[in-house]
């Protein structure tokens, strides 16, 4: 039986238009009518998350920030974080500037989340688009939300930084993830989400006790729920980990290759055709066995 249920966002609960479907929406509330505790799995930041999270109603905290972070949506409490100590994170954003990353820094897990930057380099698309987004949709609070410095490494010290990210084209971050990985090792752990077909590649660089599966089984043993009392949706490379712990894990049909024809994996129809609903019909309102 299922008793928690993770749902990656984007590419997962969100369609390519980044909208929730409304076959999503019904399921999800019958998912916890029938006493399922249903949370966000993310690589967002909590604020970014947040505003799903809220039109949703989900039940139980979100799980943001690749899993440093767990946080209900309406309230603001805060469950638990994972903090990058300064002096990783002014490493962090020093590696990746040396190999001309541009470093978005996520901080403040006490409120609603703040994210500092200090530079864009001309050619980064991907990230030009990312702050005019966030500034967007987060209007009156966009001066909160994303907020610009002269200079990471001056304004750091006076953060609790939760993650770093960098993002560009999949080739620039493919060697970027291998610099990464070779001078930080196992001080950090560092997530890749790839959509090739966009060419974009977002590296998410958290506390090395972090990540999406931890998160839900941390929130699994807060809730007394078992693995195999668990199902997890993902469709990308950062939900690996969550979906191994997961005694029903489900890739979406729009997931890479890689995933869909991984071992163990149960498989469900893409994200424009509403397969979180069709997975949670599947195996939790039809109860069929894992």
């Amino acid at each position: 039986m299922i008793k928690l249920l993770a749902l990656d966002l984007d590419g997962t609960v969100l369609d390519s238009k980044g909208q929730i479907p409304p076959e999503n929406k019904v399921a999800i509330k019958a998912a916890e009518d029938a006493g399922v505790l249903v949370t966000i799995a993310t690589g967002r930041r909590f604020r970014d998350a947040r505003p799903v999270g809220r039109r949703l109603e989900l039940n139980a905290p979100l799980i943001t920030h690749n899993g440093a972070l767990l946080k209900y949506a309406e309230s603001l409490e805060t469950v638990s974080a994972s903090i990058l100590t300064t002096d990783e994170a002014l490493e962090i954003v020093r590696v990746g500037k040396k190999y001309g990353g541009d470093a978005l820094v996520s901080a403040d897990p006490v409120g609603k989340g703040t994210m500092l930057y200090d530079r864009i380099s001309e050619h980064n698309e991907p990230l030009q688009k990312y702050i005019a987004w966030a500034e967007t949709m987060h209007g009156d609070e966009a001066s909160e939300a994303v907020h610009h410095v002269s200079d990471l490494e001056n304004a750091l010290p006076d953060h609790e930084v939760i993650h770093i990210s960098f993002s560009g084209g999949c080739k620039a971050m493919e060697s970027l993830e291998s610099v990464v990985r070779s001078e930080l090792g196992d001080s950090v752990t560092l997530l890749a989400t790839i959509y090739p077909r966009l060419d974009f590649t977002l590296l998410d660089i958290l506390p090395a006790h972090a990540s999406k599966g931890i998160g839900v089984e941390h929130l699994a043993s807060l809730n007394e729920i078992a693995r195999d009392e668990v199902m997890v949706i993902g469709d990308n490379f950062n939900d690996v980990e969550m979906l191994e712990f997961a005694g029903t894990p489900v890739v979406m049909g729009n997931a890479d290759k890689g995933l869909l024809e991984r071992e163990g994996f149960h498989t469900t129809a893409a994200n424009d055709a509403h397969g979180v609903a069709r997975a949670i019909e599947r195996f939790i309102l039809n109860a069929e066995s894992n």
